[in-house]
């Protein structure tokens, strides 16, 4: 009979102490000493008394859960990361699938990212294992049978809002019935419709105010049937306790290389989620700096950031090449801040937005660049908060159309809405 370790000896002892205590008493009556033990060994007792069965102790290996949760995840905001947190948390491993730019045209109208940007926001999170690209909208029976058959899932997740059909159905009707299915709770306070009317409105104020130098006022369209800026004002209300989960909660090491990096990450997007990568790949910690909404007002005009500081800050830290975060980060980098935080390299990316409006201010990386620890950075992706918001635009008619539609949907899931448990 072969065991697994010595350990399970002291399990033998722990588990059957008064037999044990018996034996060595007859033992010792005997006239056997301890030193007879010692040469012995106590590896060997084992094999004595192996009949007794009680110095084995088998171990159960046990079974990972694998749950799978989908999604459109276009202008991927902290709702969607929080709702694949939750997810994870139900399980051991978290599938996601991402809908396919065809499906999502069927069932929704027309996405603002690509497919390539969606896989690469949904992988760069910190809580996903694996990625099915071009998932189905709706949970069919054979798409059902192969997550259970092919990708070992053991329940598949959705949020408490209704997912419906064109038709009126239940999108996740078949795995109720099979009794695989969880659900979790909402993030309120935001959506990927709110997201879209914020930036149309956004849009339509700078307009308005006539920023001729802003890049984002785009001429020649107006925005009809858009709400003012301020009918889009966020309904999130930030806690300290959804910050602790999104956050790593470890601090970097007392020789870590900690690589600093900042900015808006407005609309956090692929072309994020690519930087953090590279700049994470040049040291051992990642600090990420997240400008005040003043500040970025200040550079990019009214109507700007899309999304509040405590919103960007929680994109961010919801990255999986992120360690930290400075909620409300100052734009020069200082001499104090490279003390304070232990900074052995500032980053910048190549691609910017190029819109700022304070011209001849200082340069906010003089001091790094004096110190020798600056560095240019090539980023992967050309794609920028402007870029996205111009997509929406160019398509405006489309988006209104959808959004008209999906507002009524958000009404009445908030007129209808319950307590659910869960975070």
């Amino acid at each position: 009979m072969e065991y697994e370790s010595s350990s399970s000896i002291w399990d033998g002892v722990s588990y059957y102490p008064h037999l044990f205590g018996g034996l060595m008493l007859t033992a010792a009556l005997l006239g056997l000493s301890t030193s007879y033990f010692g040469g012995l060994g106590f590896s060997s007792l084992p094999y004595m008394w192996s009949d007794l069965g009680i110095f084995h102790k088998k171990k159960c290996q046990k079974k990972r859960i694998r749950v799978y949760m989908d999604g459109c995840f276009d202008l991927m905001h902290y709702g969607h990361a929080n709702a694949l947190r939750q997810a994870k948390a139900l399980g051991d491993e978290l599938v996601v699938g991402v809908v396919s730019d065809e499906e999502i045209v069927a069932n929704k109208g027309p996405p603002v990212l690509s497919m390539e940007e969606r896989l690469a926001l949904v992988s760069g999170l910190k809580w996903v294992d694996e990625v099915i690209a071009n998932a189905p909208y709706a949970i069919t029976e054979k798409f059902m049978n192969s997550l259970f058959n092919e990708h070992k899932i053991d329940y598949i997740i959705h949020g408490d809002d209704p997912c419906l059909l064109p038709d009126g159905t239940d999108a996740y009707a078949l795995a109720k019935k099979a009794g695989r299915y969880k659900q979790i709770k909402r993030t309120e306070g935001v959506s990927s419709t709110d997201i879209v009317g914020r930036i149309l409105s956004s849009l339509k104020d700078t307009k308005a105010c006539e920023n001729h130098n802003d890049s984002s006022s785009l001429p020649g369209i107006t925005l009809e049937g858009s709400q003012s800026n301020s009918a889009h004002i966020s309904q999130f209300l930030p806690t300290s306790r959804r910050i602790v989960q999104f956050s790593n909660g470890k601090g970097p090491g007392p020789n870590a290389r900690v690589v600093y990096i900042d900015g808006a990450f407005d609309l956090f997007h692929a072309g994020h989620v690519e930087i953090l990568r590279s700049a994470r790949q040049l040291g051992d910690f990642l600090l990420v700096g997240i400008h005040t909404d003043q500040i970025v007002s200040e550079h990019r005009g009214k109507g700007h950031p899309i999304m509040h500081l405590h919103e960007r800050s929680l994109s961010v830290l919801a990255c999986r090449y992120v360690d930290e975060v400075i909620i409300g980060a100052p734009w020069e980098v200082t001499k104090d801040m490279v003390t304070t935080f232990n900074i052995t390299l500032v980053v910048h990316g190549t691609v910017a937005e190029k819109n700022s409006l304070l011209a001849g201010e200082p340069d906010p990386y003089a001091v790094p660049k004096s110190m020798g620890i600056f560095r240019m950075l090539e980023s992967p992706k050309t794609i920028t908060t402007t870029s996205v918001a111009q997509r929406i635009v160019a398509n405006h008619e489309a988006y209104l159309k959808r959004n008209a539609k999906k507002a009524e949907n958000e009404k009445k899931y908030y007129a209808e809405k319950v307590y659910v448990s869960g975070d």
